[in-house]
Parts: structure tokens; sequence; C-alpha cells
């Protein structure tokens, strides 16, 4: 092999210590400095380049020093060359040349220093720190979800002390939190914490301290196979070489039902996993058949309002589930969470209370569900009235637009129509028309019909006479950005309502919306629900993130099994026109085996500003007179 010579082993040396930062370049110039004072001062020293003052001095050691500390003072301050005497030429041009080399690397060294100090503050930005908060919120991963998810928390944390949301993903840190500023105004009294690192690392996650933290959510980003991201993340936390001895308290979203075993497997009962896609397609099917139903979940979703607490109660032990729930003035009963955490929504009237039962409890805040105490509810069993509607027919179903939850609202409208029922499905593409295909062999009760075709040209919604429909929805398109998905829906809304008002006939809409803020332009095009659908699954993360039981009560509640939330026509209940307290609607709904937590005023279906009408846990003693078109929002089988 060739031999380095001098000059590479000099080459390599200096590119291996400038490598290594400012400091690297800080000491090549202190090396440089130091050669040209010397050389100067040898200068100064050999030739007898003198100052007058010391001519007449003898050449020694102490006289190399002087020079060579002349030379140094001309390099570091140039204004000392001022002083120099003015017939000592060859003393000025030593002088000067020190001067010169003191001047360039004066102005390296300034420049070192200056890019070293906006690298550190640069990597300071970066968030690379360890997270020394406990207790806190931890958001691993990022994605729309993110700012509802942080306008939850913020609104539960508003009666903690010093509350904390720790977010960690593999995005520049200054991006995220001007994001996050942009998106949000108020944060109340909670601080929002943001580092910057890779979710799936142990490494990194352990920079956001996992181990101190109130409760871990896992988001899935927007990539294909986001779920690996998740279950790999959920892994890191669960299997990490420093994880605690206690279990973790994990909220996971997975949007494909495939991997949901795979993410059981390493949930270690510590997780509970959030089925995103499925979750939508029920709430859509359910409430194409209930107009209002989807305003009742975002009311029992949001920390803003009522929402669903668990607590026990020691007076209702030996008592019935029917006792409880008159037992209760500003909160609404809804089961029974058992001693054994096996959740009963609305079950039998006469189901005991048991020690170490909780009541689940609809309710302002968890210091509201207190017993009342009160014995007198002067109901008025004379305002009973039992009108039952006729039975339901087949049902005829349009379905304009198309993604991935289609399939899903299809199947699970087989739950709840009758035998014989139709769906029309109009979309582009002719993916989805061999997906119909397929989707038709596994359905028993409707029958498919697919028809290519834009929801925005009018003429081909003419075509389909909506008219003769009983349900409409309208699904979103994912496959393109957001809010030209959104824009589609609202064009096509605006298409539909005159359509409807030429017909006469009022439709019955849901439309999906995929941006919150779209959905005050929607209420102007009249639509009856919408499933906004990252909102809903943010709120439900969010509640899951404060009480991960509530997951049991979701999911009897979106089941097509067992009871669930319906509106049915107040005239099931009491008599119209007539003044009443809600215990007498309480009482006549327990009659029937179902429980009452609410109404819907029909006549301000449109107000957005009073809850389009639906009122969830009314003061029970509060006086109410109904109209015809107003509805009761009960539990019940069916």
């Amino acid at each position: 092999m060739h031999k380095p010579t001098l000059k590479e082993k000099i080459r390599y040396y200096f590119e291996n210590t400038m490598s290594s930062g400012p400091g690297g370049i800080i000491k090549w110039l202190a090396i440089v400095s130091l050669i040209m004072v010397l050389l100067c001062g040898l200068l100064l020293f050999l030739f007898g380049v003198q100052t007058p003052d010391s001519a007449h001095e003898p050449r020694t050691i102490s006289g190399f020093v002087e020079s060579s500390w002349q030379s140094l003072m001309a390099t570091l301050d140039s204004g000392t060359m001022g002083g120099d005497p003015e017939d000592n030429w060859a003393f000025r041009i030593v002088r000067f040349l020190a001067t010169l080399t003191g001047i360039f690397l004066i102005s390296i060294l300034i420049g070192t220093i200056s890019s070293g100090i906006d690298g550190q503050i640069d990597e300071m930005k970066k968030g690379k720190s360890k997270v020394l908060e406990s207790n806190h919120t931890l958001i691993l991963g990022w994605s729309e979800k993110v700012f509802s998810i942080i306008q939850e928390l913020v609104e539960a944390n508003s009666n903690q002390k010093n509350p904390r949301i720790v977010i960690l993903a593999d995005r520049d840190k200054v991006e995220m939190e001007d994001e996050i500023r942009e998106k949000i105004q108020d944060f109340g009294n909670t601080v929002v914490i943001v580092r910057s690192g890779n979710p799936l690392e142990s490494s990194a996650i352990a920079v956001v301290n996992p181990n101190e933290a109130r409760s871990i959510i896992v988001l899935a980003n927007e990539e294909a196979n986001a779920d690996t991201y998740v279950i790999k993340s959920v892994l890191a936390l669960t299997n990490g070489k420093h994880r605690k001895t206690g279990p973790y308290h994990i909220v996971a979203e997975i949007k494909d039902p495939k991997n949901m075993e795979a993410a059981d497997l390493v949930g270690n009962d510590e997780t509970v996993f959030v089925l995103s896609s499925d979750l939508i397609s029920r709430i859509t099917a359910q409430t194409c058949r209930q107009s209002g139903l989807s305003v009742v979940y975002s009311e029992l979703l949001q920390f803003e309002g009522d929402e669903i607490y668990f607590q026990e109660e020691a007076s209702l032990v030996g008592k019935t589930y029917k006792d409880s729930m008159f037992a209760y003035e500003h909160s609404s009963i809804i089961g029974i969470f058992t001693k054994d955490e096996e959740v009963l929504i609305n079950p039998p009237m006469d189901t005991m209370f048991n020690a170490g039962d909780s009541v689940i409890a609809i309710s302002e805040d968890d210091d509201t569900v207190k017993v009342s105490g009160k014995s007198n509810f002067n109901i008025q069993t004379d305002l009973f009235k039992r009108h039952e509607g006729a039975e339901a027919g087949v049902e005829k179903t349009l379905i304009l637009g198309w993604n991935n939850r289609g399939a899903r609202i299809i199947e699970e409208l087989d739950n709840y129509v009758a035998a014989g029922s139709e769906v029309m499905i109009l979309a582009d593409g002719s993916e989805v028309e061999e997906e119909v295909k397929d989707l038709q062999k596994g359905l028993e009760k409707q029958r498919l019909t697919f028809q290519r075709g834009d929801i925005n040209e009018k003429a081909v919604l003419v075509g389909l006479s909506p008219e003769k429909y009983d349900h409409i929805i309208l699904l979103s398109y994912t496959d393109i950005d957001m809010q030209e998905s959104d824009a589609k829906t609202l064009i096509c809304l605006l298409h539909l309502r005159n359509l409807s008002e030429k017909s006469g006939k009022d439709f019955s809409i849901v439309s999906e919306m995929l941006d919150i803020r779209n959905r005050d332009l929607g209420v102007v095009a009249k639509a009856d629900d919408f499933i906004v659908s990252d909102n809903l699954i943010s709120l439900m993360i969010s509640q899951l993130s404060e009480n991960k039981d509530l997951k049991k009560v979701y999911d009897v509640l979106f089941e097509a099994d067992g009871s669930e939330i319906y509106l049915k026509p107040v005239s099931r209940y009491v008599k119209t026109g007539e003044a009443m307290n809600f215990y007498t609607v309480l009482e006549s709904a327990a009659q029937l085996n179902e429980s009452a937590i609410g109404y819907r005023i029909s006549s301000e279906s449109s107000n957005s500003d009073e809850h389009f009408g639906v009122k969830i846990n009314p003061s029970k003693s509060d006086s109410i007179t109904f109209s015809e078109e107003d509805y009761i929002i009960v539990l019940a089988e069916d």
C-alpha cells in the first residue's frame, strides 16, 4: 500500500478535527494564530526590527517575548497600530502583516462562535431534552385528530392543577408548535409540551417520560399502513426495556379491522383500541335512520356539557335500577357498572344494586352525580300516552359517494332494516362496482344497485329521483384533499335541498364531513345530521384517555345487539300540548323498560346555538311542553 505523505496526514487530521464542529475550527484558529504571533515576533527579534525605545537594548529571550507580545496585540487589536513609530517602516510592515492576519482570524472566530450558538439554539428548538413532567397526558404520533384531542383535554383539565399535555411525533418541533397555536386559541390552564422524535423507538419514547404519564394516546397517521406504526409504538411501550412495573393506560387508534388481532397481542391488556372506521360506520348506519342521533353522540362524547361518569352510591345498595333513575335530579342514569367491572346498559328495571356497584350516569361533572333525596316526584300519570307508530317496512337508502367505510355501513344497516330493503349507490370509479358485487353476497336483507356518476352533477341526481328514498347517506371522498372533499359534499347538499324544495318532500340526509370547521357551512345547506369522522374519533379517544372503562359502555351503545340510543316520537310516552316535568316522561318510559335521557325539540332542529334542539340530561323538575313533532331520547332494546 502507498504510504501516506505528511501532507495527506495533515489533511486527514485537519478534516477529522473540522468535522467535530465549532470546537475543531476554534482549535485550528488558535494554532494558526500562535504560529503567526511567534513568526512575527521572531522576525522582529532576529532582524532587529525594534521601536526607538528598545533600539539600545541587547537582543535576549525577554526581547523575543516582548516582540511576540507586540505581534499578539497587533493580531488581536488593529487599533494598536496607531501608536507605531513613524520612522520605523520595517516595524510597521511586520505589525501590519500581523494585523491583517488577526482581522482574518478574528472574523472566522466570531463567525464560528456565532454559528455554534445558532446551532445550539436550533438543536434546543428541536426538542431533544427529556420531559420532566409527571401525571401528564402523552400523545404519540401526529394527525389532524390531534387538535380536537388537545381541545377536549384542555376542557377536561379546566378544574385540574397544573395539567400538562406532551406530544411526541416525527416532525419538526417548531412546525408542530406553530400549527397547534394556529388552530387552538385558548389553552386554559393546560400547558402543551412538544418533542420531536420517532414514536416507534423506545429511546425516543423514553424522552417524554411515559412511565409517569397519566394516560398515553397513540394516533394513527395518514399513511396507508398506519396501523403498523400504531402497533409498533404500542409494542415499544409495553415491551420497552425501561418500562414501569405497573400497567400503562394506553388508548390507540386502529383503522383496519384485520389488524385488531395483532394489536390485541401487543396491547398486554393495558391498551384500549378504538377501531375508527368501524365506529364511524356504525354511527352512520344508526344515524341515517334517526335524525338528530349524531348530535346526541357528539354531546355525550364532548367534555363540554354532559358526559358519562361511574360513581358508587352506598344508599342505592338493595334498591332497583328504576329507583336509581329517580334518585338523581341533575343526572340521568343509564346503567350499572358492577363490582366485577361488567357494564349493564338499560338493564331490567328490577335489577338490584349490590355493594360495590356503581351507577353509570350522564352528568355535567363527576361532582354533580349526587342523589337528590327527593321522594315526591309529581308524576302526572294522566298525561301518559301509548301511541305506537306503524311497524317498520322495507326501506330504500341512497348512498352518494364512496370510501372505505361504505361497505361497513351497508353491512351495519343489514342489522336494522326489514327484509327486501334496497340500497342504491352512486359513485365514481369502476372498482366501486366490483366491491358492491362482492358485498351483495354477504347481505341477507338488502339488495344493492350501483350507478357510476358524479354526485355534483344535478342532472344525475335528478335521474335518481331522491324523493323516493327513505334515507340518503352522503359519503366523503377520502382519496382527495380534505377541503376539496368537503366542497363536493356541500355542493351535493345544495343540489339535494333544491330538489327537496321542488318535490315538496323533506329528505332525510346524513352527511359525512372531514373538517369540523365546515359544519357551519353544511348547516346553511340544511342537512339533518353530520358525521364529522375525525372529530368523533377524537372525542372518543379523549374520553377513553380519562376513563378506559368507558370503552365497555361504547361497545354496548354502538352494537346492533342490546340497548342503544333511540329518538322516538313523544306520542309514544306522553300527551302533547301539556306542561309536565321530566319525571313524568321518565316514569312513562320506564314502564316500557326504557331509560329516558333527554328530548329533541323539532322546531329548533336547524338552530346550532341550541344544539339542533337536542337536550341531554335535563333537570327533571323543570317544566316542559312537547309538540307532536318532538322526540324523546331513550335507551332501549329496539
